[in-house]
């Protein structure tokens, strides 16, 4: 069953996200494969992913900035933000700054421990995919989004808030 929805649909994922390697060479293995590789992966292996045949993404770990990429951030489709528990909303922080600060229009992804629950905040500060954790039922997650007919506050989407708006 598929677990990542983007653009509120579910949809096929054709990224692997690798958690631990010890080099390079371990993209190799799998020649073309679109990989999401952390942060401290790509800054010390930057100049050999280079001449890799398949694409290549990053994600941020929650205790790790956005500024910490640098000017680099707009080669990347894709960043990833992880949630190692749903109480660590350090990623809800990243999301708004990729997109309002740095005005990133690539896909924001959410990975880890990605609940229900979390989906409608989480659009909210700028995640428009999401790889649900395994226990989650996806079809359900979907409705999610319209937990909610309006908003209080100002979001990525919509930058008045409600008393503005009246």
């Amino acid at each position: 069953m598929q677990k990542l929805i983007k653009n509120g649909q579910l949809t096929q994922d054709y990224w692997t996200i690798l958690r631990e390697a010890t080099g390079p060479e371990v993209l190799n293995a799998v020649p073309g494969k679109n990989f999401i590789v952390p942060l401290k992966f790509w800054k010390l292996y930057r100049e050999d992913l280079a001449d890799y045949a398949g694409e290549v993404a990053i994600w941020l770990d929650s205790d790790e900035n956005v500024n910490d990429i640098g000017s680099e951030l707009a080669s990347f489709s894709l960043i990833a933000l992880n949630f190692p528990i749903f109480s660590d909303g350090r990623s809800y922080t990243n999301a708004r700054e990729l997109r309002e600060c740095h005005k990133y229009e690539g896909e924001v992804r959410a990975i880890g421990d990605v609940l229900r629950d979390q989906l409608y905040y989480m659009s909210r500060c700028g995640f428009d995919a999401f790889d649900l954790r395994s226990d989650q039922n996806p079809e359900n997650c979907l409705t999610a989004f319209a937990d909610f007919s309006t908003s209080y506050q100002a979001t990525t989407s919509e930058s008045s808030p409600l008393f503005r708006r009246r």
